[in-house]
């Protein structure tokens, strides 16, 4: 793996928790953040204006919304959450080993998309997230709250900053470069 720049500034490592957390509380520019509705519009007809930015986003749950969640998704009895506690992220930030503790057990989930499947009805956008504990004024947790960037499996392309990438005039070779630095095209035909 290589660092990968964007406009001469190299992307801050996201594999610690504090490094993630400092990525996904900020708002560094990028094409897949634009805020040009009208450009959106015009890459996208069927633009929905209603759904929520994937960019960066927020979930939260009651503590016993998580549960019963877990429950159903899992198959397991947490019975009351304690802790979730990402243990390996990789370089993109995305969570690969996630332990969650209840008091009736404790499981460590260690693939990408069971994460997003288990902490969801259908799925969390990525698990590129950071987790807080929201904590009642007896100490028990009252919320258990998910700050995220993107939406998928973060692979490398994002298809909205693609998308804006092009609607400014860049040339499709531009757009692999910027997604997939030192990659190399070459025609098979």
């Amino acid at each position: 793996l290589q660092s990968i720049t964007d406009s001469g500034r190299p992307h801050p490592p996201v594999s610690s928790e504090t490094d993630a957390a400092d990525w996904l509380f900020s708002t560094p520019p990028a094409y897949c953040n634009t805020t040009d509705k009208a450009l959106l519009g015009r890459i996208l007809p069927a633009f929905d204006q209603e759904t929520p930015n994937f960019y960066r986003w927020q979930v939260t749950y009651t503590r016993q919304e998580l549960e019963a969640i877990l429950k159903k998704k899992s198959g397991i009895d947490f019975g009351e959450l304690r802790h979730i506690i990402p243990l390996e992220r990789g370089p993109s930030g995305r969570i690969y080993k996630l332990k969650i503790t209840g008091s009736q057990k404790s499981v460590i989930v260690g693939k990408e998309l069971e994460i997003r499947r288990w902490l969801s009805e259908s799925h969390l956008f990525s698990s590129a997230f950071v987790v807080i504990s929201e904590h009642a004024a007896d100490g028990g947790i009252q919320h258990f709250i998910f700050h995220g960037g993107g939406w998928g499996h973060g692979v490398g392309l994002c298809q909205i900053g693609a998308a804006v990438m092009a609607a400014k005039g860049h040339k499709t070779e531009e757009i692999l470069a910027h997604y997939f630095t030192g990659a190399i095209l070459r025609k098979f035909y």
